[in-house]
């Protein structure tokens, strides 16, 4: 099939297009917790596609709702007009959030739900009458999507370098330190403290009147499983209460199940002011994304408004769709139903002894867990900083039927939460087998 293939107008995101075109990998199927390569092989996903199949593939109770959908209406607005569905999402997705956050902005991914996030905060200070607040704090390493808005609070210089200026955006350091933490098991015991260069550096640097929101991830999943030390997100929370700033969490990764708990606040204990979630809110079955949202943070729009006014200009073409919002309300009811977040928590242990299991192999420098996620950090090549990873994330493809992913030389895994301690054992296993063979 590939060598039939016109590969010349697509260009790929996030992929050194000439080196992929090169020799293709190609995926046809999915099921459960493998894909189908175009020549035949079944592939062990070890990532969740991109972090977001959290039901595995396929799920035949998604796809009704889905196809079922799409024959009864395509599409329907949510500018001045309404369809049930998008409620129904809404109260289902407020109905698992923490207590408090009840409230339901959608919109199609991650990199919007950021920006929408942002715009929420700067919009709810002003209408306060707090109009100083224009300044946005993220995160070193941090990654929050593509848009404008995440890109200037994202700590990934890559990622935003070719675009110029963005907003008004510092950066807290990120608080991975080998040196200390190496091979942690769960939440690093050193770096609680880091969070106060929130209070001591920045916030005095910038005067705490003139910041409006700090965004974090609270596990630093894309940028190579980056985990926050014991107490430091909690540190963060009682800062932002003191200033009067808004704490917004990014888990787009961390939300439906990765860590154990519907989402990541529920995992550490600690309540932010708005929630970003996406990818698994569907199963990733249709792009979706959503903020979740305080209800007096939504209350203030709603009573500083004129009568009989719009109260926020804000949306999308595609917020609430009715295909996205039939697969939120599936999904939603297979995660309860298959009791898959509890899975998850059960599963940890194992997952976590497998992947300590490679500590001691050829180039392993530091591994990373929690929850269904581990980062496996290898020794760079001197000169070619990624070479090494990118080696064990081709050989898996190629050799092992194994999906992987890389971010620089660090090894990212993040299954379906289906994910059996048979398959953990073949995915540790492929890879143990790859770190003996490469250079």
């Amino acid at each position: 099939m590939t060598q039939s293939l016109d590969t010349s107008h697509l260009w790929m995101p996030f992929t050194a297009n000439r080196q992929f075109k090169a020799r293709p990998r190609m995926l046809v199927a999915a099921s459960g917790m493998y894909y189908t390569s175009d020549d035949g092989r079944q592939i062990l996903d070890g990532t969740s596609g991109l972090w977001c199949v959290n039901a595995g593939h396929g799920h035949p109770r998604i796809t009704a709702a889905i196809q079922q959908q799409a024959a009864q209406m395509d599409y329907a607005p949510l500018f001045q007009i309404g369809h049930p569905l998008a409620f129904e999402a809404a109260s289902a997705l407020a109905e698992i959030a923490p207590a408090g956050l009840n409230r339901v902005f959608f919109c199609n991914d991650g990199s919007e739900g950021v920006d929408t996030a942002l715009k929420l905060a700067l919009a709810y200070h002003r209408i306060r009458g707090d109009a100083g607040r224009t300044r946005l704090i993220g995160r070193e390493r941090g990654y929050h999507g593509v848009g404008f808005g995440g890109i200037a609070v994202g700590g990934i210089a890559g990622n935003r370098k070719q675009f110029g200026p963005g907003l008004a955006a510092d950066h807290l350091r990120h608080p991975l330190n080998i040196a200390k933490n190496a091979y942690s098991r769960g939440l690093p015991l050193h770096g609680a403290e880091m969070a106060d260069e929130l209070e001591q550096r920045l916030l005095a640097l910038h005067d705490p009147s003139t910041v409006a929101a700090v965004i974090v991830e609270p596990l630093q999943g894309s940028t190579g499983v980056i985990l926050p030390p014991q107490g430091y997100l909690e540190k963060i929370r009682a800062i932002c209460d003191k200033h009067g700033i808004l704490l917004i969490f990014d888990e787009v990764i961390t939300g439906f199940g990765r860590l154990g708990t519907a989402f990541g606040a529920d995992y550490f204990g600690v309540q932010p002011d708005m929630i970003v979630c996406a990818k698994a809110l569907t199963n990733a079955a249709v792009p979706m994304g959503a903020v979740i949202v305080k209800q007096e943070i939504h209350d203030c729009f709603m009573q500083m408004a004129p009568a009989d006014s719009i109260e926020l200009f804000h949306g999308y073409t595609y917020s609430g769709h009715p295909l996205a919002a039939a697969a939120a309300i599936a999904t939603l009811k297979v995660y309860k139903e298959e009791q898959l977040f509890q899975r998850a928590a059960e599963l940890t242990p194992y997952f976590e002894e497998a992947a300590h299991s490679l500590r001691g192999l050829p180039h392993v420098k530091d591994i990373r867990n929690l929850g269904l996620v581990a980062g496996i950090e290898l020794e760079s090549i001197p000169g070619k900083p990624g070479a090494r990873a990118y080696e064990l994330f081709t050989k898996a493809f190629w050799d092992k039927d194994l999906l992987t992913r890389v971010t620089g030389d660090i090894v990212a895994l993040s299954p379906p939460l289906i994910i059996n301690k048979a398959q953990i054992d073949v995915m540790f296993g492929s890879i143990a087998d790859i770190l003996r063979a490469i250079k």
